[in-house]
Order: C-alpha cells, then sequence, then structure tokens
C-alpha cells in the first residue's frame, strides 16, 4: 500500500478508555491438530467475560503456528475474527482485533496484509526474528509492515525471544504514522521507562495508547502515573490496560481488577491493599509462566489453568517437547488455594457449555 492505513476511530477511543487483551492461546486435539470448537469457546470466553480485545497470533498462540507442517496462521486468524464478530452481533459490541506479526520483512507483510482482508485492526509487530538488525534495518522493517496494518509496538522480554531494543528505537519507532499502541514487556523496568520517556518526547502520547505486556508488574504497571520530564515540560502518562498472556485465563477478574485500577486512579491516594493485591497477582502469574524454570512452562502453565475450568482438553503444544515443567502443576494448586479470590471459575462454569456447544 502506498501510504500507511489508519485504524478506525472507534479503535483508537478504546484504546485510550483501556481495556482487557487476552492473548489468545491455541487449542489443539490430543494428536496436535486445532481444536476447532475449543478454539472458538476461548473467544467465546474472553469475549463474555468483557474482553475489549483480543490478541491471536502471537506468543501465546505459539509462534509454530507460521510452520508449514501446521499451516494454522490464517485458520486460527480467521476463526477467532469470525466468532468476535458474531458475538459483537449479538452483544451489539465492538472489540479491537489484533493480529500478532513476526518473522523477516516479507513474512511479516504477508500476515499484515492477511490480517488486514481478515478484518484485523492492527498488528502486534515481534521483531525476535531480527536479533542482528542495526537500528536502520529493524525502522525500515517497521515502516513496511505499518504500510500495510497500523502498528501495535511489541517489547518482547528477551527470556520469550525478544531482543534489547534502546531509548533511540522507539524515540524513531513512535514517528511511524499509524502506530496506534505499544505494548511494553520488557519484564525490567529501565526499559519499560525508555519506551515511556520516548513516548512523552514524541509528543505523541495522546495518539499512542500504552499497554502493559510486563506479567510481573500487571497491577503497578496500571495504577502508577509516569511524569516524564522533558524539553515542553512535564508529560504524565498512564498505561491504560493490558495486552497479557496471563489474562488469557482468570480473565473476568482481570476485567475487574483493571475497572479497578481505573478508579483507583481518579483518588489522591493508592490504598495499601491494592499493593497487596498486585504481589498476589504477581505470584500467580509465576506459577502460570514458570518462573523458576526460566519461563520454559508459561505457554502449557496458561493452558493448564483452561484445563482445570474445563475449557481445553489438555495442555497439548505444537511442540511436543513443550510441556508442563516439573512442580509447576503443583505451583499452580498453591496459588488456587493462596489466592481463591483471583480466580473466575465460577464464571467460566456457568456459562462453559454454552461457549463449547452454542
Amino acid at each position: 500500500m502506498a501510504v500507511y492505513p489508519q485504524a478506525p476511530e472507534w479503535v483508537r477511543v478504546k484504546l485510550h478508555e483501556g481495556v482487557v487483551i487476552p492473548a489468545h492461546p491455541l487449542a489443539l486435539t490430543r494428536e496436535r491438530r486445532l481444536d476447532e470448537r475449543r478454539q472458538r469457546a476461548l473467544t467465546r470466553y474472553y469475549h463474555a467475560a468483557g474482553a475489549g480485545g483480543i490478541a491471536v497470533g502471537v506468543h501465546t498462540t505459539q509462534f509454530a503456528i507460521r510452520e508449514l507442517q501446521h499451516g494454522l496462521f490464517d485458520p486460527v486468524l480467521r476463526i477467532t475474527a469470525e466468532t468476535v464478530r458474531k458475538r459483537d452481533q449479538r452483544c451489539e459490541r465492538q472489540t479491537v482485533l489484533i493480529a500478532g506479526l513476526c518473522g523477516q520483512t516479507a513474512q511479516a507483510v504477508a500476515e499484515a496484509q492477511c490480517a488486514r482482508e481478515l478484518g484485523y485492526h492492527a498488528g502486534l509487530l515481534s521483531l525476535a526474528a531480527l536479533p542482528d538488525a542495526d537500528e536502520d534495518e529493524l525502522i525500515g522493517h517497521c515502516h513496511a509492515v505499518a504500510r500495510e496494518l497500523p502498528l501495535f509496538g511489541f517489547y518482547l522480554q528477551p527470556a520469550a525471544g525478544g531482543r534489547k531494543l534502546t531509548h533511540r528505537f522507539w524515540r524513531r519507532f513512535v514517528e511511524i504514522p499509524n502506530v496506534i499502541a505499544i505494548k511494553i514487556a520488557p519484564f525490567n523496568r529501565y526499559q519499560t521507562f525508555d519506551v515511556l520517556r520516548a513516548v512523552a518526547e514524541s509528543g505523541r502520547h495522546s495518539d499512542i495508547a500504552l499497554y502493559t505486556g510486563n506479567d510481573d508488574n500487571i497491577l503497578v504497571d496500571l495504577l502508577t502515573e509516569y511524569v516524564v520530564a522533558t524539553e515542553g515540560g512535564d508529560v504524565r502518562l498512564r498505561i491504560a490496560g493490558g495486552l497479557l498472556g496471563h489474562w488469557a485465563c482468570w480473565t473476568r477478574k482481570a476485567v475487574e481488577l483493571l475497572a479497578d485500577c481505573k478508579r483507583c486512579r481518579h483518588g489522591d491516594t493508592l490504598p495499601a491493599n491494592r499493593l497487596t493485591l498486585a504481589a498476589q497477582v504477581t505470584d500467580c502469574n509465576a506459577a502460570f509462566f514458570d518462573a523458576d524454570h526460566g519461563f520454559a512452562g508459561c505457554i502449557p502453565g496458561i493452558h493448564e489453568v483452561l484445563c482445570r475450568q474445563g475449557l481445553l482438553e489438555g495442555t497439548w503444544c505444537l511442540d511436543p517437547d513443550e510441556t508442563l515443567s516439573p512442580g509447576q502443576s503443583e505451583e499452580i494448586d498453591r496459588v488456587y488455594r493462596a489466592y481463591p479470590h483471583l480466580n473466575d471459575d465460577a464464571f467460566v462454569a456457568s456459562h462453559s457449555k454454552e461457549w463449547l456447544y452454542d
């Protein structure tokens, strides 16, 4: 495309208001084939839970869906878009559709074109496939993809395949005309602030919505007002919402927690119990994401919770070696016992048959 396509205005408004965006998992059968019924059921769960957006084709969906032997990128994006549209029509809602984009430039551009044709509003652009590219090459890559689809920037933590991205990179990235949001997920406070500072200095903070992907720091990110000193004066920033693998389970509770964070932002003081709650959410994430083993079991951990709720049949991943780590199931048992107020099991139990058989 010759110009930079822009997202609909309602998408921009919704992202700035702040929404829950689960990173959609991949539902597989025991034979490791797509389980379309359960894939649709997961999408219906997120929609019913109150998610304002859904991201698919991202890390939690498994990057391997793009491999030729699986060929699942187009089918999974298509199923999600169809299911969301039907639910939106039924409920008179509008849900933001975000497609994960990755690979070298030709692949990322092709994925952006596919997503655009399927009705996706933005692409969450991973740069993991360009570990040795210099800054000019990275920015050129981003521009090429942005000419096909509005961008949702993505700072992916190195433990999940990402790379370090400098403040200078982000300062240049935010100048791309159709960047509408950034998912900040380096799991690192210093690198998180690099992104915030770049957005503030650019003067585009009213154009670009900030989203946490820091699953180890979710509520603190959402509760904090950031004040960034720039040449034009102090700029105040908020992280509006989250696009998170952690929010792929216990999603109804995530919607409630984000609403509570928004209420707290209007007060003069922050209730201390919200910081206690923040630490509890992080402890749950350590179990789900398998922090003890360098996040090796992060996708199976999310699957395990969804299995316990009856939404998935098993924890299977496309890679047979990607399984729960030793002791991870017991850690999930522990956080279930420790924080019963954080799960949404009752909500899922009351609707799961509808989602599975609708």
